[in-house]
Parts: C-alpha cells; structure tokens; sequence
C-alpha cells in the first residue's frame, strides 16, 4: 500500500497525470492516448519555461477534393500542446497550415513530422512538406522548412523558402553542451549536418549517418543525449512494420553503434511509429503514435506516452506499450477501467460508438471471475465515501471491486440490475481509503457486464 507520506515521492516519480482539460480537450484521465478529440502523430515533446510542449502531426480524414490521399497520410496543418504537470494540457491551436507556407504545394496535404527547439529566446518550428517546385522527374519532393516565434505557443512565421541544400523529411534539432546546433532528417537514409547559429541555414555539408541496418525503411531520426552518450533512435522496418531502434555515439555526428529496439512492431499493426524522448522532472518518458482510434486505417493515428528507463550501462530498457499510460488518476475523476493496466484473459474492450470512436471504450467482462486492474489511483486525505458506475447488462449479475488482486480487500460488492440500456449505480458507506491504491473490479456474478466509467465521490 502506498500511504500519504510516500504519495508525494510516487507523483514526483510518475510526474503526474496525464489529463485534457478546458473548453477545447475537457476532461480526460491519464491514459493513452494522450490526445482524445483529434487524430494526432508524430510527437516531438520538448520542456521550455518548465512546460512539457508537444509539436504532432495532424491526421485528417481525406477531404473530397483529394481522392487520390484517400489511402494514404492526409495532413494539412499543425497543433501544439502544452502542460505544467503532465496533468493539465492546452490545445494552442493550429500554429502552421499548408496554406500559410509560400513554398508549400497548398493541395500536398503532405505536412509530415515536425519538431521545434528554442535558441536565444526564439523557438524554431522545422516541418517537411512537398515544395511547389517540380523537379526534373515530374515531381514535387519535400522540402524542410522552419518558422520563427516569440513564444513556443506562436505566433509563428514561416520562412519563404525551405532550408537550402536539405531534401527530405522528419526534421529533428539537436544543441549540443557547446552551442553547436544539428539537423537530422530522413530521406531513404538518415542524414546530418551542422546548422548556423541563426538556425536557418546548414552549417556542413548533408553526411548520410553510416553503420545503421541497409535492410529496411529507416526514417524519423531524434537524437537526444544522457550522460556523455549520443542515443540516435528511430523507427525502422526490420520485418514488415516500424519498431523504434537505436544506436549510440560519443559524438552528435557518430560514429554510431547499433544497440537494439527501444519498442517492437505494434500489437495493434500500426505500419508507423515516430517518437521523441525527454526528461521531465527527472522521469524520462517515450512519446509515440499508435492507431487505436483508427484499427481498420492506420494513417489515422494518435499520441501515446510511457515511461523509459536505462540499465546500469546506458542501454535502453525496452518499452511495452500500455493503455493506461502514465501518473496518477484522482479517485474523483472518471476512471475508465478499459485502459487498463492489466486483465484477466476472459477481460476484452470495445468501441462505445464505432461511428464515433473519440467517444470512447467500454470493458466488457463475460464470464464469472474476468476481471480488469486499474493502477495508481489517487484517494487524496480519505474523503470519499460513495461511488457511482455507469454499467449495463441484459441480465442481473453482481461486481465487486477489490485493491490490488481479485481476491484483495473488498472496497464494495454490488448487485447489476437488468436493463437495456446504460444504468448509473450508486454505491454509499465505503470504507475510508486514502493515499494511492491499484483497483481490481471483478465480475462475481453469472450474467455478462459491460463497464463504461467508475467515478469516486464524497
């Protein structure tokens, strides 16, 4: 049991929660994914002013005048979002549109992975796009621009011309100790060269990055630097999707050496993977796209995040995809049990609405001692004493809600009406819990159960 003394040492660890809130996102718990009211990909997360910013793609359905995208990525402009406490997000809106960008082909719907880095009191936002330039094939290739802002949530102005000498996508910005900036990009292989001090221009010749497997895509490179090592990471088609692999160097040019997989080819078949990794308050974490919105068509995807660790020797332990996500969840908040920390085989999910599939999941328990975990829920100081669930079955059946395991201290065991419909059932005179506590609800009773939220209140 994790008490109230040691609850600030756990939130610090988990760095809190990852929640929605306000009039554009409302209000979501910690779960993946981390962006619930919109296709998203592609996640560069960066820490300025003490606030975690992610800079994602953004995955739209096909617009009828484009047919031809109607198989393939469709994405037209950019967010950013950005939090204190990985608890509170802010949609910023759209901060760079095809539209907007001279040099941009305005009907390429081909705004791929971004990223942004702050120098000298300005933040510079990189995006690849296909230029309106044709080259001498016929075709428009991409091109890597930047756009300048006073502040990491924009205004943001776009340059009038891309990065002169760079052809490619998925731009990634390093600054090294020393000052000296690097631009990596993808186009068949992973490249780098040196940036200018202003940031706009190269500063070296393009190196293609060498000793990386020859075998299969390689693209998104991002770079990041722990304790004298350079971890270069990106996702790489080994068999037949992405997984995210990385090599490591003393250096921010190489030479690189091939380490292994930081995470493999998506459970949920996503052919693509694109990442970012930093530390926040001390906890690294891994931001990534999977396409759980979307599991017929995986050019509609969405932002996910997990923690990350290092063995002894550097090396990155491998990352396991998870619903639940990171943090804390308050007791009080909406607890959607289908993102689950682990289940019981008999346990599955499914669509609320599958014409709708930002409405959510539910938990469906079809046989007498399925049963579904919900890590790390935060009672507070004990004041909450009732619960409400939102549940439907067709027949009477019975749940219980235990801490920890199925057959741990029962919180409540609670008799399911029959009904057609969704049912709200309220529960008063719970034993008094306060601290952090791991919840188990378990279907005791005959009859199937399906589960949209249970909530805490006092």
């Amino acid at each position: 049991m994790i008490t109230m003394k040691t609850k600030g040492e756990l939130r610090a660890k988990l760095a809190g929660l990852v929640v929605f809130s306000g009039l554009v996102i409302g209000n979501v718990s910690a779960q993946n994914p981390i962006i619930r009211n919109q296709f998203s990909a592609d996640p560069s997360a960066r820490i300025f002013n003490g606030k975690v910013y992610v800079f994602p793609s953004h995955d739209i359905p096909t617009p009828s005048e484009k047919p031809g995208r109607k198989d393939w990525f469709c994405m037209e402009d950019y967010h950013v979002f950005s939090s204190e406490n990985l608890t509170d997000w802010t949609d910023h809106g759209v901060i760079v549109s095809q539209e907007s960008v001279p040099w941009v082909d305005s009907a390429s719907y081909s705004m791929w992975a971004p990223d942004c880095i702050e120098r000298n009191g300005k933040y510079y936002f990189y995006f690849p796009a296909n230029t309106r330039v044709v080259d001498a094939n016929g075709r428009k290739g991409f091109g890597i621009g930047v756009a300048v802002a006073e502040n990491p949530e924009g205004p943001y102005l776009p340059q009038s011309t891309p990065i002169e000498g760079v052809h490619g996508i998925d731009p990634n910005v390093f600054i090294d100790k020393d000052g000296q900036a690097y631009l990596y990009w993808s186009m068949g292989r992973i490249f780098v060269a040196k940036l200018k001090e202003n940031m706009l221009e190269l500063d070296s010749e393009p190196m293609a990055i060498a000793n990386l497997p020859e075998k299969g895509l390689k693209e998104g490179p991002y770079l990041f630097e722990r304790s004298g090592i350079y971890y270069l990471t990106f996702p790489h088609v080994e068999n037949t999707i992405e997984r995210l692999e990385y090599a490591t160097a003393g250096n921010p040019m190489g030479p690189f050496t091939m380490k292994g997989v930081i995470m493999d080819e998506s459970p949920m078949n996503c052919w693509t993977v694109h990442h970012s990794v930093v530390n926040f308050q001390g906890q690294w974490y891994l931001f990534y796209h999977q396409n759980e919105y979307s599991p017929q068509f995986d050019k509609n995807r969405s932002i996910c995040m997990d923690s990350l660790s290092f063995n002894p020797d550097g090396s990155i332990c491998e990352v396991i995809p998870t619903r639940r996500g990171v943090g804390l969840t308050p007791a009080s908040s909406q607890i959607q049990p289908d993102r689950y920390s682990a289940k019981s085989e008999g346990a599955s999910i499914a669509f609320l609405d599958t014409a709708n599939t930002f409405a959510g999941w539910k938990t469906v328990l079809l046989s007498e001692g399925d049963w579904v975990q919900y890590n790390a829920v935060d009672f507070g100081d004990g004041k909450l004493k009732a619960l409400q669930l939102r549940v439907q079955s067709q027949n009477k059946t019975m749940l219980k809600i235990c801490l920890y395991n199925p057959n741990g201290k029962e919180l409540i065991r609670r008799q399911i009406p029959a009904e057609s419909g969704w049912q709200l059932i309220d529960v008063s005179g719970l034993p008094v819990l306060a601290g952090v506590h791991n919840l188990v609800i378990c279907l005791v009773g005959e009859n199937p159960v399906e589960i949209d939220w249970i909530q805490f209140r006092p």
